[in-house]
């Protein structure tokens, strides 16, 4: 008995830490995006103005969305990293799709307002568009480089530490990359004697980025609402508890996503024969698998019927 509670305890505090550390490296990533973004869009906003470009302004606003768009991130977090409580005895988890949702109607908003300025500029005429200068070219190019490298350095550190809301920064910096490659063309062209590339970049700009919010919302808004795991991973589970001992099939099995982490409410059937003691320890092989086999699972709840004739699923 009292190695099991050793046990116990040891894995609560492995958690513990494990939770410290992702937290941390979030906070890593999230202080280097806030550096790097700081410096691009301030570049971006004196180039754009210096270069007369409407394009180069549009994209360090972007840019300067992300700086706050960083701060929520770490702040949700953070939050979300704290243990359960008696008020929240399911964990914080959600508040990382709190976040998200945030995230996305900046993002929205930044790129309408981008959108907007565009097609001002084009109803104005082209005779009050100025040529971008060529510093305006080489602000891009440096911007778009930087920003693909943010975006799969983000993603990869979401990935692995499995967070809502440091994947929505990252897709943040992969719009912001697009609108720089907007900016690009617009730029470029505009210089080679179409004015009215420029604002037209803009508008290409603004929906490159409210499709990032689109994707960024409905991901936040699934994980908010239980939305079901994916067939594939629903299978894969079913799978894995039919393997253990003891259980004859799977008679019923849900999933439902809570934040980045995933609840799993499965029925079994065994030997209806079996006493109580022996149908717990089958039921508690199930919960060890799933737990400990997926990383993703938060919890595993098991019923147990006695077996009858006929198939699971």
């Amino acid at each position: 008995m009292n190695e099991s509670f050793g046990e116990m305890y040891a894995q609560k505090g492995n958690k513990i830490f494990d939770r410290e550390s992702k937290t941390a490296q979030a906070m890593r990533v999230s202080a280097l995006a806030i550096v790097l973004n700081l410096a691009l869009s301030a570049m971006k906003f004196v180039v754009g103005a210096l270069a007369h470009s409407s394009a180069m302004i549009s994209d360090a606003v972007h840019s300067a969305t992300d700086v706050f768009s960083t701060f929520a991130v770490m702040i949700g977090i953070r939050v979300s990293g704290k243990s359960s409580d008696r008020e929240h005895p399911y964990g914080h988890e959600r508040y990382e799709c709190v976040v998200s949702v945030i995230l996305a109607i900046i993002l929205a908003f930044v790129g309408i307002m981008i959108g907007v300025s565009g097609v001002q500029k084009i109803l104005a005429g082209t005779d009050t568009l100025a040529v971008p200068g060529s510093a305006a070219l080489v602000a891009a190019v440096i911007s778009i480089a930087v920003k693909e490298w943010m975006f799969h350095f983000t993603r990869r550190k979401a990935k692995s530490i499995n967070s809502t809301a440091l994947m929505a920064d990252a897709w943040h910096h992969r719009s912001d990359a697009l609108s720089s490659i907007g900016a690009f063309v617009g730029i470029f062209g505009a210089r080679l004697g179409f004015k009215i590339l420029d604002p037209i970049a803009s508008i290409v700009i603004c929906v490159f980025i409210v499709r990032a919010a689109w994707k960024i919302l409905k991901d936040a808004t699934d994980k908010m609402v239980d939305h079901s795991a994916s067939s594939e991973l629903t299978g894969q589970i079913t799978r894995l508890i039919g393997s253990q001992s003891g259980v004859e099939y799977v008679d019923d099995i849900k999933t439902r996503l809570f934040a980045a982490k995933l609840y799993v409410d499965v029925e079994i059937a065994a030997d209806g024969n079996l006493s109580l003691t022996e149908a717990h320890g089958i039921a508690q092989r199930v919960e060890d698998a799933v737990e400990s086999g997926l990383p993703e699972v938060k919890h595993c709840m098991v019923h147990v019927n006695p077996s009858v004739h006929g198939e699971g699923i």
